[in-house]
């Protein structure tokens, strides 16, 4: 298991679109949700567009969250992962938001997502599991 630097774990923010967000509803379950997102170097935030609703709700009113992004390759048993836990806002000023949509963010969801949301990279971790080059793992053939 190798660390990984907060550069790293900020340059594989920057390099991925897809992650999970982690929130803690009102009620205090946890939930956990897929999100398209792009990581805004200019706030150190992972920022996304949702609509009103569940997520949004639990947004706000957490106030904290985690997002989590991950790569893997199951024939190597390699993969990486980087966490950030942060406080959370909707980001709402013109000059934001138009700074915001030029990022070229592209939802998944086919539902219209007006507002933007961010979590602030606070606390950033990362991981690598590296297999040293002497131990591969065994693959069965047949």
């Amino acid at each position: 298991m190798v660390e990984l630097s907060r550069e790293e774990c900020l340059n594989l923010l920057a390099a991925h679109h897809f992650g999970r967000l982690a929130v803690t509803m009102s009620n205090g379950a946890p939930v956990i949700r897929p999100v398209n997102y792009v990581f805004d170097r200019a706030s150190q935030s992972v920022v996304f567009r949702t609509a009103r609703g569940s997520k949004m709700h639990a947004l706000l009113h957490a106030a904290k969250a985690a997002f989590e992004i991950d790569g893997i390759d199951e024939a190597s048993r390699t993969g990486w992962s980087v966490i950030i836990e942060g406080v959370t806002a909707t980001v709402m000023g013109s000059r934001d938001v138009s700074r915001l949509n030029r990022l070229g963010l592209e939802s998944w969801a086919p539902r219209s997502k007006p507002h933007w949301a961010q979590i602030r990279a606070w606390t950033v971790s990362g991981r690598r599991i590296a297999l040293p080059e002497s131990v591969k793992p065994e693959h069965s053939v047949g």
